[in-house]
């Protein structure tokens, strides 16, 4: 039986590199590291023949099992749409305002209408839909062009002011700043504030009537209550999409406002769409 000699470093041949008298050993690496090492080499070259891999010009090579995480997704929801293709039949095939007649009907609505609000809504007005300055809060009934189920439906089929839709919710107010000195701006200013109950100057606001019947009351109406023909919101409540105060008024007529919201039709279904309205509708606010 041969024994197994224990070779000290001074044993070892070095590499010639020494540093503070440090000299650098040439170990060979041990057995088992080197074994692991081959069988990721052999694992990877294997990894790379049966999935996607190589990077390519157009893509990467397939590999033999023809694998793909996409593809898996897509079967998923393949299969679910195949689940649901009935009474999603069923749904477009229901006027908007019968939906919630029919119990199973409204909760495949509510809850495909909410996953479509959290994935391509949320963003802008909220994951509650309570909305953000500049982004409208869903959950009153304040609602610039209506909030009935018919009016919801076509906001979110048309979009606002955007410019890939012919039929999109359209309205333009003037930046007064171009037509207007900045003084009687400030007199327009505060007889929004006056309209709307807030603290103001009495003597300027007195001024700015005249001013708002010339300038604006053909898009808010003469008592500043709007009007939705128009998309002209009411001055008078105490909804205000950038802001009530003097100094976001005085901004607002001075540069005017110009929100866009996408056309959601072609990007999302018809189905969607009306998951998504009559999810927007129950939340509370509508009509």
């Amino acid at each position: 039986m041969s024994k197994k000699i224990k070779l000290n470093d001074e044993d070892y041949p070095t590499t010639g590199h020494v540093w503070d008298g440090i000299r650098e050993y040439d170990k060979p690496m041990p057995r088992w590291w080197l074994y692991t090492f081959y069988l990721c080499i052999v694992f990877s070259i294997g990894y790379m023949i049966a999935y996607p891999a190589i990077p390519l010009l157009n893509g990467a090579t397939p590999g033999l099992l023809k694998y793909s995480t996409r593809g898996e997704v897509q079967q998923h929801i393949d299969k679910v749409n195949a689940q649901n293709a009935e009474i999603e039949a069923k749904l477009l095939a229901t006027p908007l305002e019968s939906i919630g007649a029919d119990v199973d009907l409204a909760r495949f609505a509510t809850a495909g209408g909410g996953a479509v609000f959290l994935t391509y809504c949320a963003q802008c007005h909220g994951a509650g839909a309570q909305g953000a300055k500049g982004y409208p809060n869903l959950q009153d009934d304040q609602w610039l062009w209506g909030g009935d189920l018919e009016a919801i439906a076509t906001t979110i089929r048309h979009g606002i002011r955007n410019d890939t839709d012919e039929d999109t919710r359209f309205s333009q107010m003037p930046k007064f700043g171009e037509i207007l000195e900045s003084e009687e701006i400030n007199s327009l200013a505060n007889y929004v504030l006056k309209v709307s109950n807030q603290e103001h100057d009495a003597s300027l606001a007195a001024t700015g009537n005249a001013l708002f019947a010339d300038n604006c009351a053909a898009c808010h109406g003469e008592t500043a209550t709007g009007d939705r023909e128009q998309g002209a919101p009411d001055l008078t409540d105490a909804i205000w999409l950038y802001g009530g105060d003097l100094e976001t008024i005085t901004q607002t007529i001075t540069n005017s406002r110009f929100g866009v919201m996408p056309a959601w039709q072609g990007r999302i279904t018809d189905a969607q769409i009306k998951q998504v309205t009559f999810y927007v509708h129950q939340l509370g606010g509508g009509e």
